[in-house]
């Protein structure tokens, strides 16, 4: 079987959709109308997909748990030439797919998604009578470092027929996962979330075919979440916290400056810079103190603090209370973002805690949390 790119449109409005799938058509064998675009709009973006891509195989990602009969009569009805049945489903249900798919001339693709001991189910799910085999790595399995290549290669072995693999596939991976042996590749977000979906399609579709990598910064998993937000602005982790999470009245010192790093927290009182001091020691390279003295002044860091923290090679500084010696600070380029700015500093009386929970506004704080400031 000639390897197949199935490409997955999970948007949640057709227009979307179909404007990408019309950009990688030309690199792509089969489309996919995805779940979330299926639940949002209907199977009405079947017919349409059906209509506007004649030549292609269109697949119906209905992921159905129940009710298997009925479900496939649908999809085969608006057009489907493939549709999913969840692996996790009873064998009645997978049965019930697999019939009606026999009566309505469609492909019925079994997804191993959520399934503990893949190639057993695999097993069990290919005497059933489904066409194909998805081993699907889910975004949390991706984000923990599961290998898609390895579970790919189990299933492969264990039954006769096609296999599918999903899951963060791009254009640097996806020849890594073809010597697993599937021969259809579902692509989604490196696709459709690209710049030009065009050329990500055929950077993809040449990756496949040789079996080569071609390298890509982007549409990655990674567990190293400082290099992630590091490519990333506060606006785009906002959107992605579904606008949450922002220290509001918080402002940079430093302009053109970006800090990433884990929180040290500082719990202080007004004008009592002993604790902040302390934490530059409790630091790590790269992290960044996080200090609260419920708003106000006076100061709790100036240029020696900032002098220290620089020889501790510590990412920068949030103070939800005053900072002094603000000239200094931008001469040093030290990032540093603050409520207040007061040339008065305070004394150091030692009261406070540090790498315990804090509020700073409506932002709940705990010791090692990611924090991202920029412009």
């Amino acid at each position: 079987m000639k390897r197949v790119i199935q490409l997955a449109l999970d948007y949640v409005d057709y227009d979307r959709a179909v404007k990408a799938a019309r950009e990688a058509s030309s690199s792509v064998d089969w489309i996919e109308a995805g779940t979330p675009l299926i639940k949002s709009e209907g199977l009405d973006v079947v017919r349409k997909l059906k209509a506007e891509f004649p030549g292609k195989t269109i697949v119906a990602d209905l992921k159905v748990m129940d009710a298997g009969r009925m479900e496939v009569e649908a999809a085969a009805k608006a057009g489907a030439d493939v549709v999913d049945v969840c692996a996790a489903a009873d064998d009645s249900t997978v049965r019930e797919c697999v019939e009606a798919g026999r009566n309505y001339g469609v492909m019925i693709a079994c997804d191993l998604i959520g399934v503990k001991d893949a190639a057993a189910r695999a097993r069990e799910v290919e005497k059933l009578g489904v066409d194909y085999i998805i081993v699907h790595m889910g975004i949390d399995e991706q984000m923990r470092g599961g290998s898609l290549s390895k579970k790919v290669a189990s299933v492969v072995k264990a039954v006769g027929v096609p296999v599918a693999a999903a899951g963060g596939l791009n254009s640097e991976n996806i020849a890594e996962v073809a010597k697993a042996g599937p021969t259809i590749f579902v692509v989604g977000g490196s696709i459709t979330k690209s710049e030009d979906a065009r050329k990500a399609a055929m950077a993809i579709r040449k990756s496949v075919d040789s079996m080569n990598a071609v390298k890509t910064k982007l549409y990655k998993r990674s567990v190293d979440v400082r290099k992630v937000l590091a490519r990333v602005s506060s606006a785009n982790v906002s959107d992605a916290m579904h606008r949450t999470g922002d220290l509001v009245g918080i402002n940079p010192l430093l302009q053109g400056a970006k800090i990433v790093g884990k929180a040290i927290t500082v719990r202080s009182y007004p004008g009592d810079w002993s604790k902040p001091v302390q934490a530059i020691d409790a630091a790590e390279p790269g992290d960044v103190i996080v200090i609260t003295t419920g708003g106000v002044g006076p100061a709790v860091w100036g240029e020696l603090a900032t002098e220290s923290a620089l020889q501790k090679k510590i990412a920068g500084i949030v103070v939800d209370g005053a900072v002094r010696d603000v000239d200094s600070i931008r001469k040093l380029k030290f990032p540093a973002y603050s409520r207040l700015v007061s040339p008065t500093a305070g004394e150091p009386k030692g009261f406070g805690e540090i790498n315990v929970p804090i509020q700073v506004g409506s932002v709940g704080i705990n010791p090692g949390d990611w924090i991202i400031a920029d412009d």
